[in-house]
This record gives structure tokens, sequence and C-alpha cells, in this order.
């Protein structure tokens, strides 16, 4: 773990990077993922809700050759929702949202612009956009799905976990129709089935999720939608994707 500045919010920012066991032996290159919430990923002790992804366990157990990078979100006040949302939230027929800055599109740029050179300036750590993916949960889902779209030059895969697409539906739909994609572009994006309360919310939920996949779909990225049976809006439940999506995002690390 180290420190980091940033140009919005609180800085220095901690970033968190897992090693696998075979860095310290192989000269190689690793295939890498960057995420959001870094501090809700690793370890239980630092989580926000005292309950993280587990992926240390579960890449420890893999043995998969992957570094793992995620960086802390802005915890005063409505600073992650800000950092975290592209575009102006938009009320929707879900929920009327709260209006913050839309400070999204600066975060990404941190991420592209300051975050991955400074990475592979200190890891050796593939560059190239087919090693390269992006993942995170809820607002960071939200991240994730604009991320793999706007900057599809820099990211192959994304890992888009619960994403909060309704904060910037309209916005998001825009730019993947506007948007020329490679074709070797994976996505993961999931909706767990008891993350909203009501027949009426929940099929919502879902016509949104299909339909960002389906739009995604049309232009030539490959996608896995997958509905999580009794999946909450929490970290605990997103440990249950962990062996679904990286798998997905990374086979070829898996076929060894």
């Amino acid at each position: 773990m180290f420190r980091m500045p940033i140009n919005i919010g609180p800085t220095p920012r901690k970033v968190w990077v897992y090693l696998p066991d075979s860095y310290a032996y192989r000269k190689k290159k690793y295939d890498v993922l960057y995420m959001f919430d870094g501090h809700n990923i690793f370890y239980d002790q630092v989580a926000t809700y005292g309950k993280s992804w587990g992926l240390k366990e579960y890449l420890d157990q893999t043995g998969i050759d992957l570094v793992v990078v995620g960086v802390d979100c802005n915890h005063k006040g409505d600073g992650r929702l800000s950092e975290y949302c592209p575009y102006k939230p938009e009320i929707t027929h879900l929920e009327d949202l709260p209006q913050v800055p839309p400070l999204g599109r600066k975060t990404a740029k941190w991420f592209v612009e300051k975050l991955k050179p400074e990475i592979e300036k200190r890891y050796r750590v593939h560059s190239d956009r087919k090693h390269v993916g992006i993942a995170g949960s809820s607002m960071g889902g939200l991240m994730s799905e604009y991320m793999i779209t706007a900057h599809n030059d820099v990211f192959s895969k994304a890992g888009c976990v619960s994403p909060s697409t309704h904060f910037c539906y309209s916005e998001l739909s825009r730019l993947i129709n506007e948007t020329d994609f490679n074709p070797d572009t994976w996505i993961y994006i999931d909706q767990g089935s008891q993350e909203v309360h009501g027949k009426r919310l929940f099929i919502d939920a879902m016509d949104m999720m299909l339909h960002i996949n389906h739009m995604y779909n049309e232009k030539g990225c490959h996608t896995y939608p997958h509905l999580t049976p009794g999946g909450h809006h929490c970290e605990a439940d997103w440990e249950r994707i962990v062996p679904v999506f990286i798998p997905y995002l990374y086979p070829h690390l898996f076929n060894r």
C-alpha cells in the first residue's frame, strides 16, 4: 500500500496493491485489474461496513498471475458519490437522486493519466489494453461502465458489479451509442435479486441492466449479464460473485 496525490477531494489517497506469490520469482509482466473502493476489497478490518470482498483470499487460493490495484474513495460526506458520478445525476423512476457535483470524468482521467502510469513504473504490469481491466461495485460499477466506454482504448475488460446505472442512465446510453468499441472488449454486469424491494422496482432495475448489456452487445462487446439469486447491495454478496467475474474477464490466467 502507498499513498498518491489526487487532484479531486482529500489527498493523498491510499492505493492498495495485491501482488501474487509468483511475482517474487517470475520476471515477467502481469495482467492488472484496477478497482474502486480499494479499502473494501481485501481486508475486513478496514472495510467500511466491516466486511470486504475477500479478494485477497480468493486470489491466494487460485494462485492466478493477476495484480490488483484498488484506490480508496473519498470518505467525506457525499464525496464518494461526487467522485464516482460521471454526469449530473438524473431524477429517475427508481428514485430521486442527490444532486452532487459530477466529478467522475475527472476521476477517470486521474486513473488513466496518473494512477496507471505510476503503477506501471512501480510494478511489472502490462500497459496494453489486452491485459488491463477496471472494476467496481455500486457507484464504482457505474464508473466501470463509464470507463470501459469512454476509455476503451485503455481498458479491454470491465467488472460492473451492481452498478448504479440509474444515476446517469440517459448519458451513459448516449455515450455507448456514440462509441466505437474495440472488438476484444469483455464486460461483466450484474444485479442482485434483493437489491431493490418490490416487483415493479426489480423489473425496472433488471430492464435497465439488460438494456445496457444489449447496447454493449450491439456494439460488438462480449458481455456476461448475471442475476445473483438472493444478492443484496453489499460486500458480503459481492464476494460471492468474485469467482464468477474474475474467470470471465481473465480466462487465460486459469488455463495454464
